[in-house]
Formats: structure tokens, C-alpha cells, sequence
């Protein structure tokens, strides 16, 4: 599996959308979170 080296994060009120990306920029994931969940993925 690569390796994320890119995170954006796209903010709204309740909802974030979170996307990750390798070096080379092919899309690993691409994710809806609730604020409360954000801090779990990224502690991940």
C-alpha cells in the first residue's frame, strides 16, 4: 500500500471532507467525518 503524503481537508459546519494522496498524487481515499471523528483519523 502507498504511503499518504498529501491531506486536505475541506470544513464545514458539521461535516469535513477529507481526502489523502500519495507522492505522486493518485487519490488513496476520500472521506465525509464529523468533527468528533477528524481528531481519531488523524491521531491514526
Amino acid at each position: 500500500m502507498k504511503e499518504v503524503t498529501i491531506i486536505g481537508v475541506v470544513l464545514a459546519k458539521n461535516v469535513l471532507q477529507v481526502h489523502g494522496a500519495a507522492a505522486d498524487g493518485s487519490v488513496l481515499f476520500c472521506m465525509k467525518l464529523s468533527r468528533s471523528q477528524f481528531p481519531r483519523l488523524m491521531a491514526e
